[in-house]
C-alpha cells in the first residue's frame, strides 16, 4: 500500500481520467453484474434530464482524497443517499464541467477559478430518477472551509483515493428493495455504504487508475 501511496498523484488521476480506448462496462459490471453498454443510455423515445458531477481530488497530509456528500432527507430525488456535488444543468451553462462548478460552488461553497480539470468520465443513465449525468474530476491544492448548504447536503466527508484499489473497500449485502431481496453490491465508506450511481462513478475511476498504474 506504501508503493500505492507514491504512485497517486495528480498527474496519474489525469492519465487515469483521459484514459484511451477505455471500456466503462466492464468496472460497472463490478457494481452491477448484468449491466449491459445499453442501459448506460436512455431507452429509445426516452428524453432524461442533463445533469453533471464534481469528483473532486484533494491531499489530506500527502495523499489524495475524495470528496463525498450526503443528501439531505427533504430532498425529492435520491434522498438520504451518498453522491458527488453536482445537479441538473441550467440552460445558460456552458458545459458539463460549468454544471458542476455551479452546483458544487452553491452546494458546498466551493467557488474555486483555479481547480484543475483533470478530464470527465463516462456519462451515466440512472433510470429511477431518468437522470443523465456527467462526471467531472478536478483537483484542489487544499480543501477550503466549506459551506454546505442546509437544504441539500446533509453531511460532507472524503476517503483516501488509493482505498478504491483495496478490495475489502468493495462489499456485498441482500438488501430489499422495493420490496424484492437482492444482492448488492457497494463500496464501504467508514459508516456509510456507496451504492448505486455513484459506485459505477467510483467502480470506473478505480478501474482507470488500477489501468495506468499496472501499465
Amino acid at each position: 500500500m506504501v508503493g500505492i501511496l507514491i504512485m497517486m498523484t495528480r498527474d496519474v488521476v489525469r492519465a487515469a481520467v483521459n484514459l484511451p480506448n477505455f471500456d466503462p462496462t466492464e468496472a460497472a459490471r463490478t457494481i452491477f453484474p448484468d449491466v449491459t453498454p445499453e442501459q448506460r443510455t436512455p431507452p429509445p423515445g426516452m428524453t432524461p434530464r442533463i445533469a453533471a458531477v464534481l469528483v473532486l481530488i484533494y491531499p489530506v497530509d500527502g495523499v489524495l482524497h475524495v470528496l463525498l456528500t450526503r443528501r439531505t432527507e427533504q430532498l425529492r430525488g435520491h434522498s438520504g443517499q451518498i453522491s458527488f456535488p453536482g445537479g441538473r444543468r441550467d440552460p445558460g451553462d456552458e458545459s458539463f464541467t460549468h454544471t458542476a462548478l455551479r452546483e458544487t460552488c452553491e452546494e458546498l461553497g466551493i467557488c474555486e477559478a483555479d481547480l484543475d480539470i483533470l478530464g470527465q468520465m463516462t456519462t451515466i443513465y440512472i433510470p429511477p430518477s431518468n437522470f443523465q449525468v456527467t462526471p467531472t474530476v478536478a483537483y484542489i491544492p487544499a480543501l477550503p472551509s466549506l459551506k454546505p448548504s442546509p437544504d441539500e447536503v446533509a453531511e460532507v466527508f472524503g476517503f483516501a483515493l488509493p482505498d478504491l484499489l483495496n478490495p475489502a473497500f468493495k462489499r456485498e449485502e441482500i438488501w430489499t428493495l422495493n420490496g424484492v431481496r437482492r444482492p448488492v453490491r457497494f463500496y464501504q465508506v467508514g459508516e456509510h455504504k456507496v451504492w448505486g450511481a455513484t459506485a459505477i462513478m467510483l467502480a470506473e475511476l478505480e478501474y482507470r487508475l488500477r489501468a495506468v498504474l499496472s501499465g
